[in-house]
């Protein structure tokens, strides 16, 4: 500890291990039937925010962080990960669009799947399989758009449903 810096503070915390920790944890963890979780940090106390020196301020703080490595995560399923060119405005318009189709995901899970709990927290490849990748047909008759959906695919209901509560929304303009 004498080499790290001053004010850092080592916060444990305890929980008990479910079956998807199990294969991890070490021998000290076997024996006494405990997860341990450490967080090293230099914040000590947030100007003005009651209760920030609190070790429950600062866990709760570094575990909501995890929210956003997902959006990351995310990010880069959609695209982010491999940007196709040496070109700076290549990249950044490949760039925009990957950040474009990622807000359009979260607003398709908040508006059109929020009723659905196995979609609305979906990972974007198990979205892209279950309902971006639809093997339909949109059939234009009599100046009607008719889209068939197979009527054996799994998730015909789910995109269904979706589909009429997004275009239910009224008109933002």
């Amino acid at each position: 500890m004498a080499l790290w810096p001053a004010g850092t503070r080592l916060i444990v915390r305890r929980s008990k291990p479910s079956r998807r920790h199990e294969r991890k944890l070490t021998d000290f963890e076997k024996a006494t039937g405990w997860r341990y979780q450490i967080t090293a940090t230099s914040i000590d106390v947030l100007a003005g925010v009651p209760g920030s020196h609190h070790g429950w301020f600062l866990d709760a703080l570094y575990r909501h962080r995890g929210s956003a490595e997902d959006q990351v995560k995310a990010g880069k399923a959609q695209g982010l990960r491999n940007l196709p060119s040496k070109m700076w405005d290549v990249n950044a318009a490949w760039m925009l669009t990957a950040n474009i189709a990622a807000d359009l995901t979260c607003w398709m899970r908040l508006l059109g799947l929020a009723e659905d709990p196995d979609l609305a927290d979906a990972e974007p490849d198990t979205l892209r399989f279950r309902l971006l990748h639809i093997p339909a047909r949109l059939v234009h008759h009599a100046r009607d758009k008719i889209l068939r959906i197979p009527a054996d695919w799994p998730w015909a209901k789910a995109f269904t449903s979706c589909w009429s509560r997004v275009t239910a929304l009224p008109d933002p303009g």
